[in-house]
């Protein structure tokens, strides 16, 4: 039977990966434990999301576009932000220096689980094997630091 101290870490994981390893030593759990604990939980996540990331972007689009629809109404037409923002340029520049690979790899671990899967899904959803990339990322990334923790710290 899995203790709070699995579930914890599982749950943890499936939203901040990158930190969940070093709390594997604190909570008294063996090197295994906190590596299958943590990748398990970062790839359930980052399957959840990225398989589901073009139903949450037709999501936003639809608010996107009642809102604007309503403002047609109205007549009170609110000016747009731009879309070339300092966040957009920058996403953009990540995304042509790192490219597919980087990006799969690095994204879900750097930012978020679920915001580096649904990044990754809106860039690189068609090419193949992108999700075999972020589970790669997840399982490389996940021994870096569940051996950081145990090993160096």
């Amino acid at each position: 039977m899995f203790s709070q101290q699995y579930i914890f870490i599982f749950l943890l994981s499936t939203v901040k990966f990158m930190f969940t390893p070093l709390l594997g030593p604190v909570r008294d759990l063996s090197f295994m434990e906190t590596y299958i604990l943590a990748v398990s939980g970062g790839i359930t996540s980052a399957a959840f999301f990225y398989f589901l990331a073009e139903y949450f972007m037709r999501k936003n689009r639809k608010k996107q576009m009642k809102i604007i629809r309503e403002e047609i109404e109205s007549g009170e037409i609110k000016k747009r932000k731009k879309r070339i923002t300092w966040r957009n340029r920058t996403i953009v520049k990540v995304k042509s220096s790192i490219g597919h690979v980087g990006l799969s790899i690095w994204a879900p671990f750097f930012l978020s689980v679920p915001l580096g899967s649904i990044i990754v899904a809106k860039f690189f959803r068609d090419k193949k094997g992108t999700f075999l990339l972020i589970c790669l990322g997840m399982v490389l990334n996940g021994f870096i630091m569940t051996s950081i923790a145990y090993y160096i710290l």
